[in-house]
């Protein structure tokens, strides 16, 4: 755990380099109508429209664009969020291993090369979160991108962060 100050520091610190990566309009967040029979607080993904939505109640939610697992990759059905962490270290999965042996095994925390960005919602399926992105992945947002992850904008993963929970509910559907 984190002592309070040092807590606040990484905090600012990634608030900070979301001020350097102003959000795009075109992926701009949104509130928008979502009259589907999901709890308010649920995340529900839909791969088809590389969309996430945090269900807000009264057939409402706000709505994330994200990349998804590319072809073979992308994953469906239910999972809680396990962790919570901002600016967390990378260890490249075994499939990442395999496929670029020249990453190294680990990427610390707050590193540009950090392929988890500003925060990171782990899930309760192996190797697989929710998480922000580097520099250079931002334009994988929109697309099947990555090895099963769910990449976001920093700036919309620090949002999402801050609205939900340890044991929120995640559903992937096609």
């Amino acid at each position: 755990m984190l002592f309070p100050t040092r807590l606040a520091t990484a905090v600012a610190a990634a608030f900070a380099a979301l001020l350097l990566q102003p959000q795009s309009e075109a992926f701009a967040r949104e509130i928008v109508a979502f009259p589907q029979p999901y709890p308010a607080g649920m995340i529900v993904i839909k791969q088809s429209e590389r969309k996430l939505y945090l269900v807000t109640g009264d057939g409402r939610a706000i709505r994330y664009p994200v990349a998804i697992g590319r072809s073979g990759k992308a994953w469906q059905g239910e999972a809680t969020i396990e962790g919570k962490y901002m600016r967390p270290s990378w260890s490249a999965p075994a499939d990442v291993r395999r496929d670029h042996p020249n990453f190294p095994a680990m990427i610390p925390g707050g590193s540009p090369r950090n392929p988890m960005g500003a925060a990171a919602l782990t899930l309760s399926l192996s190797e697989v979160a929710i998480h922000g992105t580097t520099a250079s992945m931002r334009k994988s947002i929109g697309a099947a991108a990555s090895y099963g992850c769910i990449r976001m904008l920093n700036e919309d993963v620090v949002d999402l962060f801050g609205r939900v929970r340890v044991g929120t509910r995640v559903v992937a559907i096609p």
